[in-house]
Order: structure tokens, then C-alpha cells, then sequence
């Protein structure tokens, strides 16, 4: 199973590819798709969608997991992130992938085992779960492998919660 996981954003969209064959996690591509600052916010979204659409048809992942969105103080910035994450949802439900959606605790809770953990201690844990010799930067591309790794570890049972719950 090969998962896409995504941290979204205008600015930075962190990506990373996770191939899970049994317990083992291998990590396959990863990076973030930046956008220009000033640059309208039309063509920032477009370059949003369309990269985030070159990669999952060049690394072809069987479902894509994406942070739910938390915020408590910039409702500005929540709506370009919403925005972003939307049109990362668009392209993956175009080409007939799943969409697993996770919320910062969960995505913590599944990769660290506690909840309210540390950033740097999640960082740490995506290194040693995909054996990488240095964390993952920017910060943005460490999550979305921490997203993926999440996904990985629950994907059997969202798969059989979803089907009980279409029924």
C-alpha cells in the first residue's frame, strides 16, 4: 500500500509517500510545494493543484491522508489553508483515490503514542520509523510523512469504518 500523506498550506504544501508492505514502512518520495508570497491567491491554489496532481500521477498512491484542519487565532490564514487543502482533496478525488483525514492528536497519538506530544518528538519518531538519516525539513515535510505513518498504522480499520458506515 503506498500512502500520500499532506501537510497543507498556501505557502508550503509538505508531501512524503510512505510504501507499507506488512509492518515495514519505507519511505519512497517526500518533499513541499511551495508557492510565491504576493502571487495572487488563484494562481497559488492552481499551483497547488496541479503539482499536487503531477505527483500523484508520477508516485500513483492507492489513498491520500491529509491533516484536518485546527485553527484557534487567524481566520485568514485558516481559509487559504482550507483552501489549499481543497484543492489537494479535488485532485485526489479525481483520480478515484480515498481521503483519510486526521487531526493533529491523532496523526501525534499514532505516531509518538501520546497526544499533546512535541513537535520535535514527532519529528524524531517519523526518522526512526522510516529509518532517515536526519529529520525531514521543513517542518511541513516531516508532518505530511507523520500524516502518512498515521494513515499506514490505521488504514485497515478507516477502511472497514467507512464501509460499515456507506452501507
Amino acid at each position: 500500500m503506498r500512502v500520500l500523506g499532506i501537510d497543507p498550506g498556501i505557502a508550503i504544501v509538505g508531501f512524503g509517500f510512505v510504501d507499507k508492505n506488512g509492518h515495514k514502512l519505507t519511505p519512497v518520495q517526500y518533499g513541499c510545494i511551495q508557492t510565491e508570497a504576493g502571487t495572487p491567491q488563484e494562481t497559488r491554489l492552481l499551483q497547488v493543484y496541479e503539482s499536487a496532481g503531477a505527483l500523484m500521477d508520477k508516485y500513483k498512491p492507492d489513498s491520500v491522508a491529509v491533516e484536518k484542519l485546527f485553527f484557534n487565532r487567524n481566520v485568514t490564514t485558516a481559509f487559504a489553508v482550507g483552501q489549499a487543502r481543497g484543492v489537494v482533496i479535488l485532485a485526489a478525488a479525481q483520480r478515484g483515490l480515498l481521503v483519510a483525514e486526521y487531526t493533529p492528536l491523532q496523526v501525534k497519538q499514532a505516531v509518538v503514542g501520546y497526544g499533546k506530544a512535541e513537535k520535535r518528538q514527532v519529528q524524531e519518531m517519523v526518522k526512526v520509523f522510516l529509518k532517515l538519516s536526519a529529520i525531514p525539513k521543513p517542518d511541513d515535510v516531516a508532518d505530511a510523512l507523520a500524516i502518512a505513518i498515521c494513515h499506514a498504522h490505521s488504514a485497515v480499520l478507516t477502511q472497514k469504518i467507512n464501509e460499515v458506515s456507506r452501507r
